[in-house]
């Protein structure tokens, strides 16, 4: 149950950090008009506005030198007052604020201008109500403001920016305004009055008046804006803003930042956790400090530094007592420039290790889109293609209550997320991104451990093939460098998105960085008897189209229609995982310890190409374009691909991969297509490896889909059609369990429902050794009697990940002295590992699939109690070792 004291994102103030000096001065009222003063008089200079601030867009404004200024001359730029907003009774409201431009030229034709935005985002959470920006459209609020000939208008944003009511006549130059709007409501509608002081050379004073505003249009967000139409545009400054009157709610829960949220991870009782923090100034303090409530008392466990760039600060805390549940606070003091300083903390809880628990739930996502289409576009409809902060989702994730949460990648879409990618910007344009997916998930990330890895959209790729960390060609953009191999971005800013994603994991199995300099996270975590392999599938992965050039290959896919992905794909230099991924899984699967009793791999992508498109189709760019079917439709004309995107993609890294995987009878969880499915590998045969869930995005603009034009083998025949065993696209075995794709919906909004949005559910049952695999589609309500997509559950036992086709059987091993022992079989011939598993209870017949010598190590590995029998071999009947502890 989350604190119900918490703020949005999972945090909890400070008694006084409601009252903050520096970001904003609060000014405490009783009755029923709560007004608000803001100044930045007392702030020093820094990119980030303030507590109870969110910007538009995060490099868009800065405050300095004592007040908040626009730096980027554009459209519609804005700061949204996050703590007030007009309720829907009736009453009075008054704005007032002072600004003035600089940049640009004094004078641009009036095309550029500043106010006060009021009924922004009515009806909608207000941190989408926050993203209001840039373009107009129903729901982007009333705009009263002075534009650069010193003309006072009052515009209505959701009809074009149409004028209500304007002073014609030009009254500019001018060096700054004073503006006060006043609504009065009359006759169930408001009458609007605003006033404007010009500094300019007459020091005019000029009014407006209009009546008969719909009661609705004063319903929603406040923010400041800049607006800039022309080039070279005017910029504008504020020094201060106040709201006040009857008709305002207060929020003072509804803050961002200083810190945004933290992630955590727990394992083998070490505490790691990542405190996100927004851009902090030169002159900011740079330490923060993790506290946890004991026995009533708040103590300090561990103090670390904020890191720029990205802004997060990393605790780790050995030996922690990991048997019950823990509040904790990160805190950290903002000072002003008279040295006053306030006091802010992010509050959370790590819980218990549920290794008593039986089953153990796991809730995984992808593609986090947050927006229907670009914001930074003339008009957008706010009123419904708003997506963030995804509150259905973070609800129903909830009701099932997971012990750990996994978000495999594409949590930053680049472009149109909600606004175009700015590669001019790519620092901030990266963090404004991030934070809005700590902002949506953060309730969920303070109290529910969490495993995040960046893909191809976080570092700013369409696709990206990491190549071993190398840098793409010099002068190469698009889909033209994404082929050549490695990243397009400086090593710096990549680390960066790598340190507010994955620094709260354990630490890497082999830390050595790769090329340039970036580093590496692959590691594991053991969390409830679980034992999670984090792997990196994209920073090693080789290009195929240096490799392939008779593919004639353009972002992942060959032009040249005589080449044969089955029989030419593959190539001996392709790396999927490279050696040393391999090498650590290796080492994982055969790790039984302190008490592991499951194994699951996560990662960015599954190991397949489980996708089709039309005959006449040569790449995936024509999946936004395809018509979505109804549920009962089922196109004819469609063929499995080879996108060498995809992970099928090189086979022979794939087969290496999947081979070190099955020793640990291990799972696999990713994400990125966009598809939910449950398949199985096949490498030697069909369904001799891994079953893998591919989650559903959580909304997504390329709604990939599953039509083979056949059944395939060996499937059920009332399952649907598109199930059984295939080949991908290279030639993969895949069995098809259950695929989701996307169809007709006559839920709103339309698009994103109709492209099988949702979530992943896998459960791990300790005394039965069942897997259960659900893909959940967003709408559904898992409290209210809501179900997964259709073809889910699938169950399926531990051992089938491997074992279930084995053709022979040692002698049956019956253990005295211990339950649940480890059982590791060996091959004598070469020495290597079969496999290793904890088994149920005490009697275990192991599976081998050829003739020869076995040696089994039985008990519990890292301690005495382990044992060693060798020269076992197939036996044909019952036969018997008894192993005594």
């Amino acid at each position: 149950m989350y604190n119900s004291n918490r703020l949005a994102g999972g945090r909890v103030p400070h008694p006084r950090s409601l009252l903050p000096l520096v970001a904003a001065a609060f000014v405490a009222c009783t009755g029923d008009a709560v007004p608000l003063r803001i100044d930045w008089s007392s702030h020093p200079d820094r990119r980030w506005v303030g507590p109870g601030l969110w910007a538009n867009r995060l490099q868009d404004w800065r405050v300095a030198d004592g007040r908040l200024e626009a730096t980027a001359a554009m459209p519609l730029r804005t700061v949204h007052l996050l703590t007030r907003s007009l309720g829907a009774h009736e009453g009075r409201v008054e704005l007032s604020a002072t600004f003035g431009p600089f940049g640009g030229t004094a004078v641009d034709s009036g095309q550029g201008s500043a106010g006060v935005l009021v009924g922004a985002g009515r009806g909608l959470d207000y941190r989408a109500a926050a993203l209001i920006h840039h373009a107009s459209g129903p729901s982007a609020g009333l705009y009263a403001g002075v534009d650069t000939e010193g003309r006072l208008f009052l515009r209505d944003l959701e009809r074009g920016a149409q004028t209500i009511i304007t002073t014609d006549t030009p009254r500019g130059p001018i060096d700054s305004v004073s503006i006060r709007l006043e609504a009065r409501p009359r006759e169930r509608a408001y009458d609007i009055s605003v006033e404007a002081a010009l500094w300019n050379t007459n020091r005019d004073t000029v009014r407006i008046t209009t009546s008969g505003i719909a009661a609705d249009r004063l319903l929603g967000g406040i923010a400041l804006v800049s607006d800039s139409r022309a080039e070279p545009g005017t910029r504008f400054w504020f020094s201060r803003a106040i709201v006040t009157g009857t008709k305002l709610e207060r929020h003072d829960d509804r803050t961002a930042g200083p810190i945004l949220g933290t992630q955590h991870t727990l394992s083998r009782r070490t505490l790691r956790l990542t405190a996100q923090f927004m851009p902090i100034g030169a002159d900011d303090a740079r330490s923060t400090t993790l506290e946890i409530r004991r026995d009533g008392r708040w103590t300090a466990v561990a103090r670390a530094d904020v890191i720029a760039p990205g802004y997060t600060a990393t605790f780790t805390v050995p030996d922690w007592d990991d048997t019950r549940d823990t509040p904790f606070r990160v805190t950290y003091p903002l000072t002003a420039t008279d040295g006053e300083a306030e006091r802010y903390e992010s509050q959370g809880v790590v819980r218990r290790d549920p290794s008593a628990q039986d089953t153990i739930v796991v809730a995984a996502f992808t593609g986090n889109h947050n927006v229907a289409e670009g914001v930074d576009r003339t008009s957008f409809d706010w009123a419904t293609d708003v997506w963030f902060p995804h509150g259905d989702i973070v609800r129903h994730v909830g009701a099932h209550r997971p012990n750990l949460l996994f978000f495999s990648g594409d949590q930053v879409y680049e472009g149109a997320s909600p606004t175009r990618a700015d590669f001019a910007h790519p620092y901030e344009d990266y963090l404004y991104k991030w934070y809005l997916w700590l902002w949506a998930f953060g309730e969920l990330t303070a109290e529910i451990p969490t495993i995040t890895i960046p893909d191809d959209h976080d570092v700013f790729h369409g696709n990206v093939w990491g190549a071993g960390g190398r840098a793409t060609p010099p002068g190469t953009s698009g889909a033209e460098a994404q082929d050549a191999g490695g990243y397009k971005l400086p090593a710096d800013w990549v680390n960066m998105v790598q340190r507010t994603q994955t620094s709260h994991l354990p630490d890497a199995f082999d830390p050595v960085p790769v090329e340039q300099g970036i580093g590496v996270y692959y590691t594991d975590v053991l969390y409830g008897g679980v034992s999670f392999a984090v792997i990196e599938d994209r920073k090693f992965k080789s290009a195929p189209k240096p490799l392939l050039p008779h593919a004639e290959v353009w972002n992942g896919w060959s032009l040249n229609p005589a080449f044969d992905p089955v029989a030419d794909a593959d190539h001996p230099d392709a790396v999927l995982l490279g050696e040393r991924q391999l090498d650590f899984l290796d080492t994982w699967a055969a790790d039984w310890r302190d008490g592991t009793w499951m194994k699951v791999v996560l990662s960015q992508t599954i190991f397949a190409n489980v996708a089709t498109l039309p005959d006449t189709a040569l790449t995936g760019a024509v999946i936004p374009s395809l018509p979505i079917l109804q549920a009962t439709e089922y196109p004819e004309d469609e063929r499995p691909v080879a996108d060498m995107d995809s992970n099928g993609w090189p086979p022979s890294g794939r087969n290496r991969a999947l081979q070190a995987m099955r020793r640990g009878f291990a799972v696999h969880i990713a994400g990125d297509q966009h598809l939910a499915s449950t398949i199985q590998y096949g490498v030697d045969d069909w369904g001799d490896a891994s079953f893998a869930l591919c989650v559903p995005s959580v909304a997504n603009f390329w709604p990939r889909r599953w039509y083979p034009p056949a059944r395939g083998a060996n499937s059920d025949p009332s399952a649907p059609r598109y199930t059984g065993r295939y080949r991908d696209g290279f030639g993969n075995r895949i069995t098809v369990h259950a695929v989701a794709n996307p169809s007709r919906s006559d839920r709103v909004p339309t698009r994103l429902h109709e492209r099988a949005p949702g979530y992943g559910i896998a459960r791990f049952e300790r005394t039965t050794r069942r897997i259960t695999f659900e893909a959940w589609p967003r709408w559904s309500d898992p409290s209210g009697g809501g179900t997964p997509y259709e073809g889910w559950p699938v169950t399926f036992d531990q051992l089938d990940n491997f074992t279930a086709h084995a053709a022979a059987r040692l002698p049956t091993l019956t253990v005295t002295g211990m339950t649940d022992p480890v059982v590791q079989v060996v091959q004598e011939t070469d020495g290597g590992v079969l496999y290793t598993v904890r088994i149920r209870e005490n009697r275990f017949t192991p599976p081998v699939f050829t003739p020869g010598t076995y040696t089994v190590r039985i008990g519990e590995p890292g301690t005495e109690r382990w044992r060693v029998i060798r020269g076992l071999e197939p036996v044909a009947g019952p036969d018997t070792v008894v192993v005594a502890f």
